[in-house]
């Protein structure tokens, strides 16, 4: 940890702990927007920011980015998407890191070949085969008997 000396001019009629509280916390804003501007964005990002980086990087065709996102959080890896056409995407990463990509890739495919195969039915197409299966059913009329009353009354 350094330590450093900030110089703060105000211009103020009076000078009152409000407006010196109020310059204090306008200096740190800057520091802090001034630091966060030199930071490398890390995890999913545009394609410029990615290229911005200045390391080579590598792309690879996704079908599904949603779930690529859900394993390549946990990964801890930069990455960019890039839309070539409907439903059809380009994953842009770091060459530096294909190790760690490889091993999202694993896993991804796991879940895209799982997400295949145990596929449940849709509610709504389990709806209109509950109702096929109504209708196919003989319509059956209710018998409706009179009981007769009891005389005793």
């Amino acid at each position: 940890m350094s330590r450093r000396t900030i110089a703060v001019y105000v211009k103020a009629g009076k000078l009152t702990t409000r407006t010196l509280a109020l310059a204090l916390r306008a200096a740190g804003r800057q520091i802090r927007k001034a630091h966060q501007a030199h930071q490398t964005p890390h995890g999913r990002q545009t394609v410029r920011k990615l290229m911005a980086h200045g390391a080579n990087t590598n792309s690879a065709p996704v079908e599904a980015p949603a779930l690529f996102d859900r394993v390549a959080r946990k990964m801890n890896v930069d990455y960019a998407f890039y839309k070539t056409r409907e439903g059809k995407y380009l994953l842009f990463f770091k060459s530096g890191q294909a190790d760690a990509i490889s091993a999202c890739f694993s896993e991804y495919s796991h879940l895209v070949l799982r997400r295949g195969r145990s596929r449940k039915t849709p509610i709504m197409e389990q709806l209109k085969n509950a109702q096929e299966q109504v209708r196919q059913q003989p319509h059956r009329e209710q018998e409706r008997v009179k009981e007769a009353a009891r005389e005793d009354r």
